[in-house]
């Protein structure tokens, strides 16, 4: 008899993450430039590492910040924390001062994992640091006493709407996460995986790190340019995950420097949407469709596109193994599965208003399933956009004007407006390949929309303004 979804998930999370992601073996599992490092060697550094931290007064359950640029020695102080029986908070390593307080005052760390200006803003603040490139090391303390809900991660979310709030992750939510993306992308041993996404995001942190160490394959840290990129996938790369504006800017070095890319096995793209034009562009210059997927900080990684069969542009495919997924009130999206979190840190209003009475996760997303099963996200809640009484969601007018050759990119949101309550505006950057006029691009939207979707107004940008993820952040345009 076949498993239901909720056994799924249960089996999905079983175990602690640093059991599972510091199993011995002496293949190498990580590189930077010419650093590598062997399975055995990444858990004895964790170990030694752990017992530092727990030297300088870092207790199991604390909570350890780390605030740092990409690095082996940040994937080493981070399962070292997680070694320790700690529980780490992730910070953007672009956060200025303020919000880098926001976080820290918040989570109140034991400790600060530090480098560069970063760590001098942490000790302003207050806050004890451990550099990242000295970090304390001993032996290694026993093996402590977790399970699949103790704490592993708070993880903020990008606050678009608000101040961030904290999601704390524990260790089954982490397991589910990962193991669920060996089986949808048929992740092994075999694999390198060319990471050059932020480690403190879910993508990168929870897919990326955790995906590779689960597999027992290896994964390559670089900076992302395409060049770097490229290199590594010419050179034993068998996977490659982005966002879209890394996507694009990948897509024009190819159509400069053409290179055969047939032998990578997949390309995942998720965290902000993938235009349908980019979508072809990536298929016809990569070798194949990237394989996009959806996910949230507090529900994870839970949707995707298949491996084998169509992969649809505009379509973000069907639920990971344990993972349900419904609609609900006003087009919103629910989730319920092993990824999913159970709270926010110290919240619990917020955490009242995210989960359902039946477990599901309130995603604050509008979206609708196809009668093939697979799910089409067609924008925020609130992002709506209410213009003379109609409602009016910004993806769906977005998919249109990106078939206008004009534009490169655009964004729509709802502008203050005395006469429709908010006027639907369109803000693009233009392509530089055929003029952009305004009377031309909302007469291109009336031809395929009904009138009250259309933009009133278009306003020609540089660039569009975007968090650490690739995900535009509407609110900035129309300040």
């Amino acid at each position: 008899m076949p498993e239901s979804t909720d056994e799924v998930a249960r089996r999905l999370r079983e175990g602690t993450l640093a059991q599972e992601l510091l199993k011995p073996g002496p293949r190498a599992v990580l590189t930077s430039g010419d650093c590598v490092l062997t399975r055995d060697e990444l858990r004895d550094e964790a170990g030694r590492i752990a017992g530092g931290l727990r030297d300088v007064g870092v207790a199991p359950g604390e909570r350890v910040a780390i605030y740092a640029a990409n690095s082996l020695d940040w994937v080493l102080g981070y399962l070292g924390v997680l070694r320790a029986g700690a529980c780490a908070v992730m910070m953007n390593p672009d956060y200025h001062s303020a919000e880098a307080e926001h976080i820290l005052r918040d989570s109140t760390p034991a400790r600060v994992i530090a480098d560069g200006p970063r760590a001098q803003i942490a000790r302003t603040l207050g806050f004890e640091v451990v550099p990242v490139d000295a970090l304390p090391r001993a032996e290694a303390p026993p093996m402590p006493d977790l399970d699949a809900d103790s704490p592993a991660a708070i993880l903020y979310t990008s606050g678009t709407t608000g101040r961030p709030k904290g999601a704390l992750l524990d260790h089954g939510n982490f397991l589910a996460q990962g193991r669920g993306a060996l089986e949808v992308w048929r992740w092994t041993s075999d694999d390198t995986l060319v990471h050059a996404l932020p480690l403190f995001h879910l993508h990168g942190l929870g897919m990326g790190l955790h995906g590779t160490l689960l597999s027992g394959g290896k994964a390559v840290l670089v900076s992302f340019t395409p060049e770097h990129v490229v290199h590594e996938l010419t050179h034993g790369g068998t996977m490659f995950f982005g966002v879209p504006s890394m996507y694009q800017r990948l897509c024009e070095w190819l159509e400069a420097n053409p290179t055969d890319l047939s032998h990578v096995r997949v390309f995942v793209c998720g965290s902000a949407p993938l235009p349908p034009t980019l979508f072809e562009r990536c298929s016809r210059l990569l070798g194949q469709a990237p394989v996009e997927r959806y996910g949230i900080t507090e529900g994870g990684i839970v949707v995707t596109n298949p491996y084998d069969g169509p992969r649809q542009p505009g379509r973000v495919g069907y639920p990971f193994p344990g993972v349900e997924v419904k609609i609900g009130e006003q087009g919103e999206v629910l989730l319920k599965g092993g990824q999913v979190f159970k709270s926010y840190w110290e919240n619990p209003a917020a955490t009242k208003e995210a989960l359902t009475a039946d477990g599901f996760l309130r995603t604050g997303d509008v979206g609708e399933i196809g009668e093939d099963g697979t799910l089409a996200i067609r924008g925020r809640i609130k992002e709506l956009i209410i213009t003379g009484g109609f409602n009016v969601y910004p993806r769906e007018v977005e998919l249109v004007l990106e078939d206008h050759p004009a534009v490169h990119e655009v964004a729509v949101a709802g502008v203050p407006s005395e006469k429709w309550g908010e006027e639907v505006t369109a803000f693009v950057v233009p392509s530089g390949t055929a003029p952009l006029d305004e009377k031309e691009l909302i007469a291109f939207a009336h031809e395929r929309l009904a009138a009250y979707k259309c933009p009133k107004r278009v306003v020609k940008v540089d660039s569009l303004p975007r968090n650490a993820m690739g995900k535009v952040q509407r609110s900035r345009l129309v300040k």
